[in-house]
């Protein structure tokens, strides 16, 4: 009796943990799915349409300098304009005294008046003496002096005309004019100094501010991978759109009037190895002066088909090439390495490496290596609901 007892209370202890672990089983949660690819945003390239400029450093240039001296020698009486103005060409700018040159001019003309009162007398004994030698009244050598008195008396009558236009001339130096339009500056002289005809050092010098030139400089390796790919064909050049040049101020503010390529020199320079580009700029308000530093925006040619991959997709590794990141077959993670060419804006212009419809990572990079799975999205739409977090 004891006994059964006993085998009651076991068999009775082992349907409760049976019970229990039954109960247990039940309540477990079931294991998770796997997570699935994470998900990343790419961006799908196509070609585009670029046009290719370039910076190019440079100074002003006055359109037009003129220094001005004086032609004759005496004293600055009057100066007749303002520094720093603007002047027209043929205005007065200084008086030289004139009273000598008159007085030679006065002179010129009494010698001219008697050079030609010679004359009459001289023709009338020559041909009166060339009558008598028919009829044998007088020799011959007396009538060919006449003649040769003749022929003195008409060149001193042109020596002294020539005397007389050289004395205008000198009197007509006395009012020193513009020679050209344009801006005055320093005047080295004041009225009452002695100038002297064509001395080193001028009186002012005349700059014309409006147009101006903008000289740049352009390194010969450059002119020449130009012309290797406009024959390649891999660039093309509109020849009216090439000439048109845009300006950056010294402060990297946009000049507001667009010029134009006048020439492209034909030497490089010995010591720079650099040719220097001409253009020629509006300037009505006088905003460029001459010697400012400025960078001229030039058109190099138009890639039709060009790859612009945003700057965020590109990696460098500790070599410095430029890496990227995109995705391949069966949607792996593939890493190409990129020949970059520049950027423009806030992209890279790609010329090797990549194609038109390669899907290229610009969010999510960190989180995905190569050769792994991802799920792609377009970069400019929102992620789908739980998708992965996005690094």
């Amino acid at each position: 009796m004891h006994s059964s007892s006993a085998g009651l209370r076991i068999l009775t202890l082992g349907a409760t943990a049976a019970v229990a672990s039954f109960a247990l089983g039940c309540g477990r949660p079931a294991a998770p799915p796997p997570p699935g690819p994470p998900q990343v945003g790419v961006v799908t390239l196509a070609p585009e349409r670029v046009v290719l400029t370039t910076e190019l450093p440079g100074r002003t240039v006055p359109y037009l300098v003129a220094e001005v001296r004086p032609q004759v020698n005496g004293i600055l009486r009057q100066r007749h304009f303002e520094e720093g103005a603007d002047v027209r060409m043929g205005a007065l700018l200084y008086q030289i005294d004139p009273a000598p040159y008159r007085a030679a001019v006065a002179q010129a003309e009494a010698a001219l008046a008697m050079a030609e009162a010679n004359v009459p007398a001289a023709r009338s004994r020559a041909e009166r003496l060339r009558g008598l030698v028919a009829s044998r009244a007088v020799g011959e050598q007396a009538a060919e002096d006449a003649e040769a008195a003749l022929r003195q008396a008409e060149a001193g009558v042109a020596a002294s005309r020539a005397a007389l236009e050289s004395a205008r001339i000198q009197l007509s130096y006395t009012p020193i004019r513009a020679p050209i339009s344009g801006r005055t500056g320093r005047s080295s002289v004041t009225p009452g100094a002695l100038v002297t005809a064509y001395q080193p050092v001028p009186l002012m010098t005349i700059q014309q501010l409006d147009p101006i030139y903008v000289d740049v400089a352009q390194s010969s390796a450059e002119v020449l991978r130009l012309r290797h790919v406009l024959s390649s064909g891999a660039l093309t050049r509109d020849d009216q759109t090439a000439q048109r040049v845009k300006l950056l101020l010294e402060d990297g503010t946009p000049y507001a009037h667009e010029g134009t390529l006048k020439f492209q020199d034909v030497t490089v320079a010995p010591t720079t190895g650099s040719v220097t580009l001409r253009m020629v700029f509006p300037n009505p308000d006088h905003v460029l002066l001459p010697g400012m530093f400025v960078r001229a925006v030039v058109e190099e040619g138009v890639d039709e088909r060009a790859i612009l991959v945003p700057q965020q997709g590109v990696q460098r590794d500790p070599r410095g090439n430029a890496l990227a990141l995109v995705v391949g077959v069966e949607s792996k993670v593939e890493m190409r390495e990129l020949e970059i060419a520049r950027a423009i804006g806030n992209r890279w212009l790609v010329t090797s490496g990549l194609a038109a419809g390669d899907r290229v990572l610009v969010d999510g990079l960190i989180a995905v290596r190569p050769g792994m799975p991802v799920a792609p999205v377009d970069a400019a739409a929102p992620p789908a609901d739980g998708a992965a977090p996005q690094e």
